[in-house]
């Protein structure tokens, strides 16, 4: 099972959220776990009651053999945010093993 580190601040992280979180980055990472050494998430309420497309999700994954992987995302609604960088996440974590895993091609 993948270890997540999970950070609110200026939030509440319920058992809801937290689930959530889990099934995202599971079905955002889980064909290259075997590779991931680390995955820390981070959820801000920038304005705070104030409103406004302020509540972010920072993922950052560590993975063995390439620097880490970051995405940033934001919006109204903390589940969109949070949606919408486990995808991006998945999909630069994969680049990246891609280009690890791809022979170089020789320069004239």
């Amino acid at each position: 099972m993948m270890k997540l580190d999970i950070r609110p601040r200026n939030l509440d992280l319920t058992d809801r959220l937290r689930e959530r979180i889990e099934r995202r980055m599971h079905f955002a990472l889980s064909r290259f776990e075997p590779r991931i050494e680390r995955v820390t998430i981070r959820l801000f309420d920038v304005n705070g009651p104030r409103g406004g497309e302020d509540k972010r999700c920072r993922i950052v994954v560590r993975v063995r053999g390439c620097e880490p992987a970051a995405v940033v995302e934001a919006d109204r609604d903390l589940g969109t945010a949070i949606d919408r960088a486990a995808d991006r996440v998945g999909r630069v974590v994969a680049r990246a093993l891609d280009r690890l895993t791809r022979p170089r091609r020789a320069t004239a």
